[in-house]
């Protein structure tokens, strides 16, 4: 069993900050990428940003400039933090993860439970 565990989100005000992390934990082998994505109500789940191993980075155009995303190979950890933020960033943010497991050779994705972000006026 693999589980992400989310934290960091909350209230901020326009223009504020805030760092999402989610860590990675279970049975790992090894992790292929890592990456968030947001759901806004009555949407779609869309990708913000994703992380490979050597750190190639994918950022949705409404994001790039103010967020930025990073992991910590070592904890099996990936951070988001975001800058800048408006209105129109409200959502749950998921973190996802591709992970291959021992004694298997195929990846998985994992998602975790969300955390939600309200950026107010």
């Amino acid at each position: 069993q693999v589980q992400l565990v989310e934290s960091g989100g909350g209230l901020v005000q326009a223009g504020g900050s805030l760092r999402l992390s989610c860590a990675a934990s279970g049975s790992i082998k090894s992790i292929n990428a890592m990456g968030w994505y947001r759901q806004a109500p009555g949407k779609q789940r869309r990708l913000v940003a994703d992380i490979t191993n050597g750190d190639t980075t994918r950022y949705a155009e409404s994001v790039k400039g103010r967020f930025t995303i990073s992991r910590d190979y070592a904890k099996n950890t990936v951070y988001l933090q975001m800058n800048s933020l408006k209105p129109e960033d409200t959502a749950v943010y998921y973190c996802q993860a591709t992970i291959l497991a021992p004694d298997v050779i195929y990846l998985s994705n994992y998602w975790g439970q969300g955390t939600q972000v309200t950026v107010s006026t």
